[in-house]
């Protein structure tokens, strides 16, 4: 059972975002429409996925790269990543990205990085919130196990359930939040996992996740 994704990419960078040659080479409407709906397409499934993306970062992260960064659910970039979404240089205001972005960090930092295109540094990103951790660039994949390992160690029910609800209550008022977030919470308390979590805590004891976990019979 996969419990969390990892999106790393090799070479100098992490992702340059589109490619604008081959943006140039077909310049028409209904082009440019499928090509930003496919993409959307994709960032939203990493959203729906019912396991924690985390993103690895290294080098550039530009444009839909960095849109992608901001898209996972957690990021660990190495201390020579650098972000920014940097269409506004060709005279091409990142929107989509731009969803993503101003999700991730306060609404002034976002659109200054929208208007001016320009770069901030790995530990600019992780102050401003766009990744949670960074490291050295020989350090970036032991940082990011460790990551995974606290996420894998909690029951995969709870974080599901957490995941989908964290993007749905964001999107809503507070009272619609808390009312979902009430009755996920009361739902996920029915699960055997969070029936033993609670009964190991009262009787001082490890819990015992896979006993709890395991289909019966």
């Amino acid at each position: 059972m996969v419990r969390a994704v990892v999106l790393g990419a090799s070479g100098k960078a992490f992702c340059a975002g589109h490619d604008l040659k081959e943006m140039r080479a077909e310049p028409s409407l209904e082009y440019y429409q499928r090509l930003f709906a496919q993409c959307t397409a994709v960032m939203l499934a990493i959203q729906r996925l019912p396991v924690p993306v985390i993103a690895r970062v290294h080098g550039l992260a530009t444009a839909a790269g960095c849109q992608l960064v901001a898209m996972c659910d957690l990021a660990v970039a190495s201390h020579d990543a650098r972000f920014a979404v940097s269409g506004v240089n060709v005279g091409l205001f990142c929107a989509t990205p731009g969803v993503a972005l101003s999700r991730n960090l306060p609404r002034k930092a976002a659109f200054e990085m929208l208007v001016t295109g320009d770069f901030v540094s790995a530990e600019e990103a992780r102050v401003l919130g766009l990744v949670n951790r960074v490291a050295a660039p020989e350090a970036l994949d032991d940082e990011v196990e460790a990551l995974v390992a606290r996420i894998v160690a909690k029951p995969g029910v709870a974080v599901a359930m957490g995941k989908a609800l964290f993007y749905r209550q964001i999107e809503v008022g507070i009272e619609s939040a808390y009312e979902d977030a009430g009755a996920t919470m009361a739902c996920n308390m029915m699960d055997p996992s969070a029936l033993e979590g609670v009964q190991a805590f009262i009787e001082k004891r490890p819990p015992s996740w896979l006993a709890a976990e395991a289909p019966t019979t």
